[in-house]
């Protein structure tokens, strides 16, 4: 279906009558949507009190998704969509907190928001409580704790927690040091996307010799980290005795710079 054909077809609501009567195609359409208009249209159904619209308006003012970016209108709009009980606001409420996005930077405000959202069930909430946890940022250090959130996120399948229970594994820390668990961890962690398990991953490889796999998970961790991870990485493979791992590690740092 063409953008603008769809947004006639989904007008925005007026009324909440209106917007209740919205069925699951029609809002898929609005999501599917040309930026802008499907940012009208979100504006208009979050300013109705939909949560699930004010949840989705908020990642968009932080995304730039058809409206300027604007870290401020994304907490409002996290913050009325956790009013309501809706897990993935709450959890993004712990995100602005956690990384001061139109608020101060609080940690300890971020993990009371990743401690509503696991109400909801949400493997994004227990991996960002495991990562605080895993730090000591903002609550007491606990990696038992830590640990056992990640390994639920995992169990849920979300890939960004293969790579942090890999860790774990890797370094006996929690749990007695099990190399063919990390090794597993890693690459499920890579398969699934994670540009941290990628990056594991491909030093197992290495560290079994079988370079050409590991070259190919590095370029994978190039083409999708981010320019933190990238320099933090570049400058680590930097330091490697293969060319062609320092070749790597320079575009990586070249790729981050500003």
């Amino acid at each position: 279906m063409p953008q603008n054909d769809t947004m006639t077809t989904v007008p925005p609501p007026i009324t909440r009558e209106e917007l209740d009567a919205i069925d699951a195609t029609q809002w898929q359409a609005v999501l599917q949507a040309d930026a802008v208009l499907a940012a009208r249209w979100m504006s208009a159904a979050a300013r109705l009190g939909h949560a699930e619209a004010q949840a989705a308006l908020g990642q968009w003012c932080l995304d730039a998704h058809g409206l300027a970016r604007d870290e401020v209108q994304a907490l409002h709009w996290f913050q009325c969509a956790a009013q309501q009980g809706h897990g993935m606001a709450m959890n993004m409420m712990g995100r602005c907190h956690e990384q001061g996005w139109g608020t101060v930077a609080d940690a300890g405000k971020a993990a009371s928001w990743y401690r509503a959202a696991l109400a909801s069930d949400l493997p994004e909430a227990r991996y960002n409580l495991a990562n605080l946890l895993a730090s000591g940022h903002g609550v007491a250090q606990d990696h038992a704790q830590a640990f056992a959130l990640y390994r639920q996120a995992a169990d849920q399948g979300y890939a960004k927690a293969f790579a942090k229970l890999g860790r774990y594994f890797e370094d006996g820390l929690v749990v007695p040091r099990d190399l063919a668990e990390a090794r597993r961890c890693y690459r499920r962690g890579a398969e699934g996307g994670d540009f941290r398990g990628q990056f594991c991953h491909a030093g197992m490889l290495s560290a079994e010799g079988r370079h050409a796999e590991a070259l190919r998970w590095l370029h994978k961790v190039s083409e999708g980290a981010t320019p933190r991870y990238l320099r933090e990485v570049g400058a680590l493979l930097l330091q490697a005795t293969r060319p062609e791992y320092r070749a790597l590690g320079q575009g990586m740092l070249e790729k981050a710079a500003p």
